[in-house]
């Protein structure tokens, strides 16, 4: 299984950023796709996550309605569009394939991650 995210970038306060993550290997049947993130100093935190099959959604309370997880089943691609960027989303985002939901332990598969910065 290999992941690999791309999308980020230098934004401006109150931009918009949308991230990618190329997902391929096994099948994808009754796992979930997650967006973690890491800022510097500070432990990696879930951001969002989707299952794969049903498609349910998941957020973190600080990013719910400014960011939307979305996924492409036919292409295996997983997405992450953020609005209303502030600069506390700055951070390393991370995309993960596992059965958790918002624990990082629970994802087995972790792409390389892509930095997001956002300035005020």
């Amino acid at each position: 299984v290999q992941l690999q995210a791309s999308g980020g970038g230098l934004v401006q306060a109150g931009g918009s950023l949308r991230l990618s993550c190329a997902v391929s290997g096994r099948s994808f049947a009754n796992y979930n796709m997650g967006w973690f993130r890491q800022a510097p100093g500070k432990e990696r935190e879930f951001v969002a996550a989707i299952s794969w099959t049903t498609g349910h959604i998941h957020y973190a309370d600080s990013v719910k309605g400014r960011f939307t997880i979305s996924r492409d089943t036919a292409s295996n691609m997983l997405y992450l569009q953020m609005n209303s960027l502030k600069s506390e989303d700055t951070a390393v985002y991370y995309c993960a394939k596992g059965q958790g939901s918002s624990s990082a332990p629970e994802y087995d598969y972790w792409g390389q991650g892509t930095l997001v910065t956002v300035s005020s």
